[in-house]
């Protein structure tokens, strides 16, 4: 269950990520009220996912989650571009992903 709710914990930075990019530095009401209201339920999910999984995991595999994901999202809906060298990274992040899961199974 800790992972699943870490999961949730991830993906609900995604999205109060890319609504802060929208919010244009909290200017605008809507994008603000869900960037706080999905901080305060990512944040409350890594908490409950730390309850049973190591700091250094949970923290980890959430901020790759969240950076990948955000990565994504510039790519494909913000069309940020999508180089060489920031598909490299987006890779390394994934595997350090990988590594941190396998490491503490």
């Amino acid at each position: 269950m800790a992972w699943i709710t870490l999961l949730l914990a991830g993906l609900f930075e995604i999205v109060w990520a890319y609504s802060m990019k929208l919010s244009d530095g909290f200017t605008k009401v809507t994008p603000t009220i869900v960037t706080i209201a999905f901080m305060i339920l990512s944040f409350g999910l890594l908490s409950y996912a730390m309850r049973t999984l190591p700091l250094g995991t949970a923290y980890t595999i959430w901020t790759g989650i969240g950076a990948i994901g955000s990565f994504l999202v510039g790519i494909f809906i913000l069309g940020e571009p999508a180089t060489a060298m920031r598909m490299l990274a987006a890779v390394l992040i994934i595997s350090g992903l990988v590594l941190m899961k396998v490491s503490s199974s």
